[in-house]
């Protein structure tokens, strides 16, 4: 009964000469891709329920973890922020872009650009707000964090990196031309002191930095480093390091109920 009555609002409406577009917008987590270079990329938006289009909306780009890699479009979404949201929607009023990285890849190259893409892509479909766009990811995703922020320092109005890392120690498992590539896009990962270079690229962007105490997999001297040097610089930087927590910090972190106020106190025209 339902599909038919679905079936006839349709038909009404087609009838009517009413585009469906202008009536319902679909909310929750929806199914898109992007077109770079001519591939395609698969990824996924959240859209909150209550969202209309007649104001601009917070929205904020995330960045997977290593375990996610892929092409399906949908692993991306099973773990950090996007669990949290599924876990208590009401909690994200904003969108939320969810781009994946392929097999044996970090977020920076065609990855990195693909992801700005879908943040474009995004913004523009469902009047994302660009004085309030956000950057968080979790791990590698924690890394792509750092390495989007210095790249586009004037983008993000706040970023949240949750056991990120800058030391490419921690990414071994790509190796050859795309670590050259890496060294060539990001020369400050070699510096002497590679955190205040960062912290010069990324400037004065707020920043929340989440690890856990006792990471056995990316090193907590990691976001360590990166706060020390980004206070150093005159950023505004919250920290927030969990006793006893291993490298799941994400948990705790997408969790914490000041982080979505906090990140949309801040507006990019304000710095």
């Amino acid at each position: 009964m339902k599909f038919m009555l679905t079936r006839l609002r349709t038909l009404i409406l087609a009838l009517a000469g009413v585009p469906l577009a202008a009536c319902a917008t679909d909310t929750g987590f929806l199914d898109r891709s992007v077109t770079l270079d001519g591939v395609s990329y698969r990824y996924q938006v959240y859209v909150p329920v209550d969202y209309t289009p007649d104001k601009s909306w917070p929205i904020a780009l995330f960045l997977h973890g290593s375990g996610e890699r892929g092409a399906d479009g949908t692993v991306q979404t099973q773990g950090g922020l996007p669990s949290a949201i599924r876990g208590e929607r009401k909690r994200f009023p904003l969108i939320v872009v969810m781009p994946q990285a392929r097999d044996n890849t970090r977020w920076s190259g065609a990855m990195a650009a693909q992801a700005m893409k879908a943040l474009a892509q995004s913004s523009a479909e469902f009047h994302g707000d660009p004085q309030r766009t956000y950057l968080t990811g979790l791990s590698m995703g924690g890394q792509g964090v750092w390495l989007l922020a210095a790249s586009h320092p004037h983008t993000f109005a706040a970023i949240a990196p949750v056991c990120g890392f800058i030391d490419l120690a921690n990414d071994d498992d790509v190796i050859g031309a795309g670590q050259a590539a890496l060294f060539v896009q990001y020369p400050d990962i070699r510096a002497v002191d590679p955190f205040a270079a960062f912290a010069r690229r990324i400037g004065k962007t707020p920043a929340w930095i989440f690890h856990g105490a006792v990471d056995d997999v990316v090193p907590v001297a990691q976001s360590r480093g990166m706060a020390q040097a980004l206070r150093a610089a005159g950023a505004e930087v919250r920290y927030s390091e969990y006793a006893g927590v291993n490298h799941g910090a994400w948990d705790r972190a997408y969790a914490e109920p000041e982080l979505v106020p906090w990140l949309l106190s801040h507006r990019l025209d304000a710095r």
